[in-house]
């Protein structure tokens, strides 16, 4: 029997070994979420509060894979869902839902798909939007995926918002989110759907404002098909095992 609990202690060690930090760089409270698609999920729980200039370490499976985010302007005590927060909200109020738990767009995400083939993936997502400016460094010398720029404020006129009580712009919707919010996500150049399912036939030319979020974030996805740029989904070898660290209000 102790041996094999040793064993087993052994095995768990190897699965959950790699670290992610989260720091709010941000001069406000932020209440980040976490959701887990495969991997085993981390040590850390599926949405908390963070204060200004405060952050959390913990473990994630070396095979993990899943989304980070930030949300905005969050009140629990009431109706806790999805529109608890004023962006990037998700279902369960402060615990995301383990199973439904994405996030509301917009919210810039930051994105992790671990050891998939001897490499780590990562990427700093505005395909559903932005709600905050973010970093993804790591311990190995790997390139930096980032969005650090507030695109709220500058944000066109169609895509911008939602807004504080003061009227500030904290987001900015992709124009898919905006088409679909309209109902009219399929078959849809903006979503990559339909007949524009596929990197040919969905070149970024023809996603609306497009430039908009490339040439302010260049290393951040910007819509769906992103990868053609080059600059979009970033590699880190796994043997490296990197930690990494997301950082919001960079």
């Amino acid at each position: 029997m102790k041996s094999y609990i040793a064993v087993s202690l052994a095995m768990a060690s190897t699965v959950m070994a790699r670290s992610i930090t989260v720091y709010n760089a941000c001069p406000f409270t932020i209440w980040p979420g976490l959701f887990t698609s495969s991997g085993g999920r981390p040590t850390q729980a599926t949405g908390w509060v963070a204060p200004s200039f405060s952050k959390v370490t913990f473990d994630v499976a070396s095979d993990w894979d899943g989304r980070i985010w930030g949300r905005r302007d969050c009140d629990f005590s009431t109706n806790p869902g999805p529109n608890s927060c004023l962006d990037g909200g998700c279902n369960g109020g402060l615990l995301c839902d383990v199973n439904t738990g994405t996030g509301v767009p917009p919210a810039t995400l930051a994105e992790f798909n671990l050891g998939a083939g001897g490499t780590d993936y990562y990427d700093v997502s505005l395909v559903d939007g932005y709600n905050l400016p973010v970093r993804i460094d790591n311990s190995a010398g790997c390139p930096v995926g980032s969005c650090p720029v507030d695109l709220g404020p500058n944000c066109p006129a169609d895509q911008k918002g939602p807004f504080d009580s003061n009227g500030f712009a904290v987001g900015c919707r992709s124009a898919c989110n905006v088409d679909a919010l309209a109902g009219n996500a399929d078959n849809n150049p903006n979503c990559c759907s339909g007949t524009h399912d596929t990197p040919a036939t969905c070149p970024p030319s023809g996603v609306r404002n497009y430039a908009y979020f490339k040439n302010n974030c260049p290393d951040a996805y910007a819509y769906a098909y992103d990868e053609s740029s080059g600059t979009a989904l970033w590699t880190c070898g796994t043997s490296l095992n990197a930690a990494y660290t997301i950082t919001f209000c960079p």
